[in-house]
């Protein structure tokens, strides 16, 4: 499907990947995205047919579709490695290693006709990504990161040439800070307020993580409930790109959470981890109760 072969990387093999291997899993997760992206462009500005999930989040008939084309082409690719995905086996139980996937993110923008809506796929290893893409198809971009982190433009549903990509420093005029278009709250307002933003700007889905990768923006703040699939990919390729992306207790996030259902803690994307003493996130504590007090369906999208 995606012309990758097949790699005889495993769920569980006990050595980590090297960075060669993390590069090159990077590569074919990025062509897999943005076949997947290929799917959600048709779909996208037409009657698109969805359903609201019991937490009121839309799940849309271009959703399943990339996601059924991603998990084709994830066990065509790395047969032995699990998948979590959000629509069809979001209760699967991580592994040593295992993808996290989101074939739609920002279902809302894009039901609405908005373009910057994502495909985001990343490889976990132990608790952190270690190599993932993300595609905005609309946009005509996608990023991806091993070790090192890239951009390229998308070309005939396919990833074009590649160039590297890396945050900027805290610009001394002011901070650029994203923020989504449908979720806001007073937790995120307050953790901005301490700190010198110039200009806010919106922008829907995980590619407020991208815009922070490549210098365009300098921090994401979410203090609203988000799911592992949502953020893993974006995660690692601001990390990689020499950002960081912390929770309230000032580590990274963690992933592979199953008795958390995969929901996120409120985080902090940030181009320069200078910033990060300024920060002050909400902690709450876990968002839900541990799986065994009962299932939760899927949580909205950043």
């Amino acid at each position: 499907m995606t012309g990758a072969g097949t790699t005889s990387v495993g769920a569980g093999d006990g050595a980590a990947l090297s960075g060669t291997e993390r590069d090159r899993i990077a590569g074919v997760l990025a062509g897999i995205a943005c076949a997947a992206g290929v799917v959600l462009v048709r779909h996208h500005r037409s009657d698109c047919p969805h359903v609201l999930k019991t937490d009121g989040s839309p799940s849309s008939q271009a959703d399943i579709e990339a996601e059924r084309l991603i998990l084709a082409a994830l066990a065509e690719a790395f047969p032995a490695i699990p998948v979590v995905a959000e629509e069809t086996c979001h209760d699967v139980p991580p592994a040593d290693r295992f993808f996290l996937v989101d074939p739609l993110d920002g279902t809302r923008d894009f039901l609405a006709g908005t373009p910057d809506y994502s495909v985001n796929i990343a490889l976990i290893e132990g608790n952190r990504p270690v190599a993932a893409a993300l595609a905005a198809p609309g946009l005509g971009r996608v990023w991806f990161a091993g070790v090192r982190a890239c951009e390229a433009p998308i070309e005939a549903g396919r990833p074009g040439a590649g160039r590297p990509i890396q945050v900027r420093p805290a610009p001394e005029a002011g901070l650029v800070a994203l923020g989504s278009r449908r979720h806001g709250d007073p937790e995120t307002e307050a953790c901005l307020a301490a700190l010198p933003i110039a200009s806010r700007t919106s922008a829907g889905s995980a590619l407020k993580f991208c815009l922070v990768a490549t210098g365009e923006a300098d921090i994401y703040v979410r203090c609203g409930p988000t799911m592992e699939w949502d953020t893993a990919a974006g995660d690692h390729i601001v990390t990689a790109a020499g950002g960081c992306v912390l929770t309230p207790t000032g580590r990274p996030m963690i992933y592979g959470r199953y008795a958390l259902s995969y929901r996120n803690d409120p985080f902090v994307a940030l181009g320069d981890p200078a910033l990060s003493p300024r920060i002050a996130l909400p902690d709450r504590g876990p968002l839900i109760r541990p799986r065994e007090a009962g299932p939760v369906s899927p949580g909205p999208h950043p």
